[in-house]
C-alpha cells in the first residue's frame, strides 16, 4: 500500500472518531468518514499493547494491510481500524473474513 493511503494526523483520526460511524465485533472496531476533499480512501490501524510484543503487533498490521489492499474500495472513505486483543487467536483466513464482514457491514466495499 502506497503511503498516500494512509491517515497520519490525530487530528484526522480524531475526525474519524468523532464521526461515530462504527461496526465492531469481538475482535475489530471499523470507523468511517466519508471523505469529500480527496478522491481516494486512507485508513489508519490501532494494534494496542494488550495484543502483545511489537514483532506480533507489527505483523497484525501487515495482515489487516494485505487485506485491505485486495479490495476495491467504493468512495473516498477515511477509516480507522481498532484492533481487539482477542484477535491474537485468529489465523489468517479468519481475520480475513472478519475484516471483510465488518468492511462490507459498513458499505465500504462491494459485496460480490
Amino acid at each position: 500500500m502506497k503511503r498516500k493511503f494512509s491517515l497520519k494526523k490525530n487530528d484526522e483520526i480524531k475526525r474519524v472518531l468523532d464521526a461515530r460511524h462504527v461496526v465492531r465485533n469481538r475482535y475489530f472496531s471499523i470507523h468511517k468518514y466519508k471523505n469529500h476533499d480527496m478522491n481516494y480512501f486512507r485508513f489508519a490501524i490501532s494494534v494496542p499493547k494488550k495484543y502483545g510484543n511489537a514483532v506480533e503487533r507489527n505483523q497484525m498490521k501487515r495482515r489487516i494491510k494485505m487485506i485491505i489492499a485486495q479490495y476495491k474500495i467504493k468512495e473516498p472513505f477515511d477509516f480507522f481500524i481498532i484492533v481487539n486483543p482477542k484477535a491474537k487467536q485468529l489465523s489468517f483466513q479468519s481475520i480475513d473474513q472478519e475484516i471483510t464482514f465488518l468492511l462490507k457491514k459498513h458499505n465500504i466495499i462491494e459485496v460480490k
